[in-house]
């Protein structure tokens, strides 16, 4: 029986979680605009899963997690395969935090430091390459709804 679920677990691990999909705007200081799909993570389920498994996603692509309140957030990347940028955006929209370039499966805990109500993960390097800062603002539907 216990090497059923030593068998089991793996395929438990990756079973299907849904997410809705969003428009999102990130808005840079210097008038950019960048445009995303992201999926969304605003349940405990979706939250804990999150890109974990995930092999590829598009350069366009990423994954919002809606905490639901602001508070100080802190995440890490086991089972998680790519490579990240991770945006702490407060309940206004506006970028307080980055942690650039997340290693895949590290244990090691990533904080946003201060209260967040969202974290974006988009693919790692691309805060760098389009210039994105703290101070710069997100706009999606799940964010100007509580606006």
């Amino acid at each position: 029986m216990a090497l059923f679920f030593m068998l089991a677990l793996p395929a438990l691990a990756q079973s299907v979680v849904k997410f809705d999909k969003e428009q999102l705007v990130i808005q840079t200081a210097s008038g950019q605009k960048y445009n995303f799909t992201v999926e969304i993570a605003d349940t405990n389920e979706q939250r804990q899963r999150g890109l974990m498994y995930r092999k590829e996603m598009a350069a366009d692509a990423g994954m919002i997690f809606d905490f639901g309140t602001s508070r100080r957030v802190q995440m890490w990347m086991e089972n998680t395969v790519l490579p990240l940028d991770m945006l702490f955006i407060d309940r206004a929209g506006i970028v307080r935090g980055i942690k650039q370039n997340a290693v895949p499966y590290s244990r090691d805990i990533i904080d946003s430091v201060t209260e967040v109500k969202y974290v974006l993960e988009l693919n790692a390097g691309a805060t760098a390459k389009l210039g994105i800062k703290p101070g710069d603002r997100v706009v999606s539907p799940s964010i100007t709804k509580y606006m």
